[in-house]
């Protein structure tokens, strides 16, 4: 019985229209890329520039470049070391959640911190920034390049993160790309399953007559 229905389910399906697969994948996906948005917490971003300066007759080329070593340098140990003092988080934490940036064409660092909670954000993004300031100030002698606060961060009024909106366009594009994969893999089945069912062929009468008198 079970098999029977099994196969009265497999029939129906297959019945469906082509385009089935896809909607049924947008429809899916969308409804998963909802449920994902509203479930986890949004998250909030905040920003510090520190910009590079010459000092004892260097140039801005110099300071140009050590504003990219710099910002490589810091979400490093020692730079994140005296940024979890300030900050109040360990260095996990900051070494997850603070990215930096840095352009071909300005001498200037941006760190930005990612939190759950707004306050939070705008304390690491400047603890880092202040730790950096800190870090260069002991190499300037030999660097002839000062760090210096450009702009603090300061408390972010929206979230950062996708809305509710975007996860669910996001969840039914990926839902309808798998559902186009789904329908090409079914047309490309059917074919081989119809060829598989076709009866093989057998002498009629008359030919198997001839090839026995021919015997």
């Amino acid at each position: 019985m079970a098999k029977n229905q099994r196969t009265v389910r497999l029939s129906r399906l297959r019945t469906l229209p082509a385009w089935s697969l896809v909607a049924a994948g947008v429809v899916a996906g969308g409804l998963l890329g909802v449920e994902y948005g509203v479930v986890k917490p949004p998250a909030y971003t905040a920003t510090s520039y520190v910009i590079a300066v010459p000092i004892d007759r260097s140039d801005t080329a110099s300071a140009l470049g050590f504003a990219q070593a710099y910002g490589r340098v810091a979400t490093q140990l020692a730079v994140l070391g005296d940024a979890q003092v300030w900050a109040g988080v360990p260095v996990n934490i900051l070494r997850d959640s603070v990215r930096t940036a840095t352009s071909a064409d300005a001498p200037m660092v941006s760190v930005s911190a990612t939190s759950t909670r707004p306050t939070l954000s705008v304390d690491m993004a400047n603890a880092v920034a202040r730790a950096l300031i800190r870090h260069a100030d002991d190499t300037a002698a030999e660097t002839h390049v000062q760090l210096l606060q450009f702009s603090r961060a300061v408390k972010p009024t929206a979230p950062s993160s996708a809305s509710v909106k975007v996860t669910a366009l996001v969840g039914a594009s990926a839902g309808g790309l798998l559902g186009t994969l789904g329908l090409l893999v079914r047309l490309r089945r059917r074919p081989e399953e119809e060829q598989s069912a076709r009866p093989a062929s057998v002498p009629g009468p008359a030919v198997a007559a001839d090839a026995h008198g021919r015997v």
